[in-house]
């Protein structure tokens, strides 16, 4: 009897020990899903890079113009005072169907024939009045552009340098296009801004 009793005790205990080892390798994998779980769910997570520095301030809105599908032009401004000059930038829709843009867009001179920027980017002048602009395919919205003559500064203070035209980034987009401008001289150094910019409106 004693001999019998201790074989169904070592095999109580034997079965005791596979049933704890099963249990421990059940719990293993079931910790692995959780941290590959928060692992993609942080790596799907959208980075966010902040907008080109005095470029713009308009975030996207819904229905943003892509950049992509708009061109630019200069237009007839509404004169300007003495010792400057006004004209227009003219954003058309090439896109197939309609957009909207709202804000003030992001403009700098640029120059060397590879679209280096040359001096300070445009101040925003917060007077004007800066509604959503829906632009139907070929529609346009305009902006008053004010250019300061460079030849109002000291050649030391301003380092003056021709310019090829603009770069302009619509307003809430990171992407930018080319404005080709004739006859403009830029500053070149941080310390004079000669453009400022209104908002677009429709035309």
């Amino acid at each position: 009897m004693t001999g019998n009793w201790t074989l169904r005790a070592a095999a109580s205990a034997g079965l005791a020990v596979a049933l704890a080892l099963v249990v421990t390798g059940c719990g293993t994998p079931n910790s692995a899903p959780t941290t590959g779980s928060a692992s993609a769910s942080t790596s799907t997570t959208p980075s966010t890079s902040p907008r080109p520095t005095g470029t713009t301030t308009a975030v996207p809105i819904e229905g943003q113009c892509d950049t992509a599908n708009l061109t630019g032009t200069i237009g007839k401004g509404g004169g300007g005072a003495a010792g400057s000059v006004e004209v227009t930038i003219v954003l058309t829709n090439n896109g197939s169907t309609e957009c909207s843009l709202q804000g003030w867009p992001g403009v700098s001179f640029v120059g060397d024939g590879n679209g280096t920027q040359l001096g300070k980017p445009a101040d925003f002048d917060r007077s004007t009045p800066h509604p959503t602009v829906v632009l139907q395919p070929g529609g346009t919205a305009q902006a008053p552009l004010r250019i300061t003559q460079a030849l109002n500064y000291p050649e030391a203070d301003c380092k003056p340098q021709p310019a090829d035209g603009f770069r302009v980034y619509p307003p809430g987009s990171k992407e930018s296009l080319f404005i080709k401008y004739d006859g403009a001289t830029a500053c070149t150094t941080d310390t004079v801004s000669l453009l400022q910019v209104g908002a677009l409106v429709g035309s």
